[in-house]
């Protein structure tokens, strides 16, 4: 059974900082594609970062100087780091694996940003 779990989520003021985590296991993590992916309240889940198995990054011209992603390939594991953090970054944050169609998302860790 594939399974990504997240974590690190939480409360956090405007300015702060928070590292998200996500531990695949039941996947060949290296050859996958990673992603960040958040759905606020009312609005459709959006890419936020991912990163290819060559290391390529993509990240949403919102969180673009705020956001880095980065794995672990010998830990099985994605982070998010977050920066500099705003109230319109409060949303349900899931972890999204995907190797050419095999995708498994992960279950969702609530952040939140306080103004």
């Amino acid at each position: 059974q594939v399974q990504l779990v997240e974590s690190g989520g939480g409360l956090v003021q405007a300015g702060g900082s928070l590292r998200l985590s996500c531990a695949a296991s039941g996947t060949i993590f290296r050859l996958s594609t990673m992603g960040w992916y958040r759905q606020a309240p009312g609005k459709q889940r959006e890419l936020v970062a991912s990163m290819t198995v060559a290391g390529i990054t993509t990240y949403a011209d919102s969180v673009k100087g705020r956001f880095t992603i980065s794995r672990d390939n010998a830990k099985n594991t994605v982070y998010l780091q977050m920066n500099s953090m705003k109230p319109e970054d409060t949303a349900v944050y899931y972890c999204r694996s995907n190797n050419y169609g095999a995708v498994h998302w992960g279950q969702g860790t609530q952040v939140t940003v306080s103004s």
